[in-house]
Parts: C-alpha cells; structure tokens; sequence
C-alpha cells in the first residue's frame, strides 16, 4: 500500500486544525460560530485520529508490528473528542474545556513537535536530509 497518500490525506485533515483549535481556544466560547468551528474541529481531528491508525510507525520503536509511541496521540484524540462532546452537552462545560485544551496541546502541540524529529517526513521536509 502507499502511505505516503495517508500522510497526505493526513496533512489535509490536521492542518487546519492547528488554525482551528488555537482560534477556538482564543476567543469568546458559546457563540453560534464557536459550536460551527468546534464541529468542523473534532470531525476533522477525529478523521485525523483514524488515518494515522492506518500508517505505520517508521521511526522508534514498534508494536504489533505498526503502532509507534506517536499513535498514543491517536487514542488521547478518539477518547478525547467523543468524551468532550459529552461534557458540553451535560453542560460540564468546565470538563470540556479542561480536554479541549489537552487535545490541542497534546495532538497537534507535541505530536507535531515530534512529527519535525529526524527520520520523519516533515523534518525531511523542511529541513533535508
């Protein structure tokens, strides 16, 4: 199979969620456009969190043959969005706030920090061999 169309499809997903999530997090909470941009941020994350299920760990060690410690991120993802989305709809909205920001500071923040670690394609990317 070809990965390099899942890293792709990857990047199409994760990116504008950098945008996205760091906007949400700046402004007024609650307003109609929040609860949009929110909906397009966790479907996008969560569509981002199945992908890399699906791509092999190149770099470190391996589970299962396929799994790295960077899909960690992937499981805080799939467990963090559908229980946030709980939360605001029992009205904890301390709770969903509290995950909103540890997805964002640990699937975009540190995951993509380690996505810029030699061996990985971004670092090929942006910095060469």
């Amino acid at each position: 199979m070809e990965y390099k169309y899942l890293m792709y499809s990857h990047l199409l997903t994760v990116v504008p969620c950098i945008f996205i999530g760091a906007y949400l997090l700046a402004v007024k909470k609650g307003t109609p456009f929040h609860k949009l941009l929110g909906k397009i941020y966790m479907s996008l994350m969560m569509i981002t969190a199945v992908i890399t299920l699906f791509m092999p760990a190149y770099v470190g060690t391996q589970f299962l043959n396929h799994f790295g410690y960077i899909h960690l991120f992937s499981f805080l993802t799939l467990y963090s969005v559908p229980t946030a989305i709980i939360a605001v709809k029992k009205g904890q909205i301390k709770k969903h706030k509290l995950k909103m920001i540890f997805l964002y500071f640990g699937a975009i923040v540190i995951a993509g920090g380690f996505t810029l670690t030699p061996g990985r394609f971004l670092h090929t990317f942006f910095f060469g061999n």
